[in-house]
């Protein structure tokens, strides 16, 4: 009878253990929030590791959901924060993050190959290094209240990134498909078809909901309830369908932001619900680490690291003064945009619960770049304080 007693506590008091490590850390030790959360999630990864009976993580974690919902609710952020009008007026900003996306992919491909990586693996490894992941942005730029230049780039170049990554990542499933089943109609559903729905559906939200804002006259308050309520609603349609709700929510958040009214903005984070779900998220995140197979890639994780890096370095610098940034800027806006696990995590979630099956290797690289990334929220913060884009009272 304490079994299933323990198993419903387990996960509010998990949550609690790591929104007080996070206050305790950002207190004392200017940690970013999110870094002390992942790390309760690698306890409980290890704990399970050691015995299963003690923690049954299966069993208990009946929260990927809500993880996705906070994954949903980040990227929506993410795409209500970027500008159109400056990617119009400054086309070099659009043009670097494009050259700086396609130098990624390719420069991580060559190194996949390097290391024999078979084509299709080392093909989803570079589309999933390509992106830059908002859920460590994000977090740690509202928790500085940051803005300037590193900041807006760095977003910018994130959602482009994404963009490219889910693209690119749909185009090689489908091929994989073909080349496997043969079957040229389940091929065009996982790409071409997975792609256009989900992006018509992030489209359709971002049209109605802020008409709909418009029409009830609500004010920000009710807005980020209502933003929250669809991207939910959106995030269990694409799901239930089997599209793409990294996408989906993407995209509305880019066209909410096209249609929308200065009183109907979303609360950054979400407010306290954001808060919530950004602890269940980064804890999930971690608990996901399969210790059996972590170390079989831990040479290609680091080449990969150190190539992303260089890559994305060099293209920022190089478009620095084209674009209207000083080379000090440049160089930390290319350090910015590092961290890429926690995106690449959910990517492949999302793409097994559509039945799709990838090989080892990309799990135990994504579970090492997840460790990586930890460290990443901390840089994050240093760049954005010595960049002088951090609010005074950080």
């Amino acid at each position: 009878m304490l079994q299933p007693i323990w198993g419903d506590l387990a996960i509010p008091f998990t949550l609690l253990v790591a929104w007080l490590l996070g206050e305790l850390g950002q207190r004392h030790l200017s940690l970013p929030r999110i870094t002390s959360y992942g790390i309760v999630g690698i306890a409980i990864a290890i704990i399970t590791h050691v015995s299963k009976t003690l923690f049954q993580v299966d069993d208990l974690w009946s929260l990927t959901l809500l993880s996705q919902v906070a994954f949903g609710l980040l990227l929506f952020e993410l795409g209500y924060r970027i500008n159109f009008a400056w990617l119009r007026h400054n086309p070099w900003l659009t043009l670097s993050a494009l050259v700086e996306s396609a130098a990624t992919f390719a420069a991580v491909f060559c190194v996949a190959r390097f290391f024999e990586l078979a084509p299709v693996p080392a093909l989803l490894l570079s589309a999933l290094a390509t992106a830059t992941s908002p859920l460590t942005l994000l977090p740690v730029i509202n928790e500085l209240r940051s803005s300037g230049q590193i900041t807006e780039r760095t977003l910018h170049h994130s959602a482009i990134n994404c963009v490219i990554a889910i693209i690119v990542f749909n185009a090689v499933v489908g091929y994989w498909v073909l080349a496997n089943a043969g079957d040229i109609f389940n091929a065009a559903w996982n790409s071409l078809i997975v792609l256009f729905v989900s992006a018509g559906l992030g489209v359709l939200f971002g049209v109605i909901l802020p008409r709909l804002l418009d029409l009830a006259d609500a004010d920000e308050k009710q807005s980020t309830i209502a933003f929250a309520l669809a991207v939910t609603g959106l995030i269990l349609v694409t799901h239930s369908l089997h599209f793409s709700p990294v996408l989906a929510t993407l995209l509305f958040g880019l066209i909410a932001r096209h249609y929308r009214n200065v009183r109907h903005q979303a609360q950054p984070n979400f407010g306290v619900l954001g808060g919530v779900l950004i602890i269940v998220l980064f804890v999930h995140l971690g608990s996901r680490l399969q210790f059996d197979t972590l170390l079989s890639g831990a040479l290609l994780a680091a080449s990969v690291l150190l190539v992303r890096f260089v890559v994305k370095g060099a293209s920022l610098l190089a478009f620095a003064r084209l674009s209207g940034l000083s080379l000090k800027k440049g160089a930390l806006s290319g350090a910015a945009l590092m961290p890429m696990a926690g995106f690449g995590i959910l990517l492949l979630e999302l793409a097994a619960q559509r039945g799709l099956a990838f090989t080892d290797t990309l799990a135990s690289m994504c579970g090492l770049l997840l460790i990586v990334d930890l460290v990443g929220p901390i840089i994050l913060r240093r760049i954005l304080i010595i960049g002088g884009e951090a609010s005074k009272g950080n």
